[in-house]
């Protein structure tokens, strides 16, 4: 069953909000997110208009930050996992899903199932400080994947999986963000006329996972 309130301007950007689901409630919304949320049975469709994007160009300085997005409040200085399998509809080049961590319009991180230049679905990770860089990672031959981000409370690592068993490590690295961050999904279309994400067996949890190296 899907519960959106929405409450007025949040410290930090973004809208307060209510979207409950069994593994997680996201409390904050980027860019009017509830509004382009659906919910059924726990799986979130959310559904990017056209032209929607997160990205500070590291060339030009320009920065997008338009995307909608969804985002709960976790405790830094404990342990955290997100999980979630991502669906995206990939109609255009950069056409995404993606797992964030966010703190301010200059300080994120998404990791995207994405489309590329070569109409690849493939695995891509961008964190900003100030700037973006941007890393294409694995490509993956079906239309769903596994998305993992979970932290120790001083390393942060970024996996990803086809059958959600076997974990592949995309990225690890010392988790400097503060004590209060959030987390979530978002759905992208930088240069396309919109796209949808489905969101299913969305998790956040309180502990870490025991092995980095592995993800499990």
């Amino acid at each position: 069953m899907l519960s959106i309130i929405t409450s007025g301007v949040m410290a930090g950007a973004g809208d307060s909000c209510s979207i409950k689901l069994s593994g997680v409630t996201f409390t904050k919304c980027l860019n009017g997110a509830e509004k382009n949320t659906v919910v059924d049975s726990d799986v979130v469709t959310l559904t990017s208009d056209a032209k929607k994007d997160f990205f500070n160009d590291p060339g030009t300085g320009e920065a997008v930050g338009n995307a909608p997005v969804l985002l709960a409040k976790v405790d830094n200085a404990k342990p955290f996992t997100l999980t979630a399998k991502v669906s995206p509809e990939f109609k255009q080049t950069y056409d995404a899903g993606a797992l964030y961590v966010y703190v301010s319009s200059t300080l994120w991180q998404k990791f995207a199932f994405e489309r590329d230049e070569r109409a690849v679905s493939r695995i891509v990770s961008v964190r900003t400080i100030e700037t973006s860089d941007d890393n294409n990672h694995q490509n993956i031959g079906q239309p769903s994947v596994y998305l993992k981000i979970s932290s120790d409370s001083k390393t942060i690592a970024f996996y990803f999986s086809q059958d959600n068993k076997n974990w592949n490590l995309a990225k690890l690295y010392k988790n400097e963000y503060p004590k209060v961050i959030w987390v979530g999904v978002s759905s992208q279309s930088p240069i396309g006329d919109g796209n949808k994400t489905l969101f299913e067996n969305i998790s956040l949890t309180h502990e870490s996972v025991k092995d980095f190296r592995m993800g499990i």
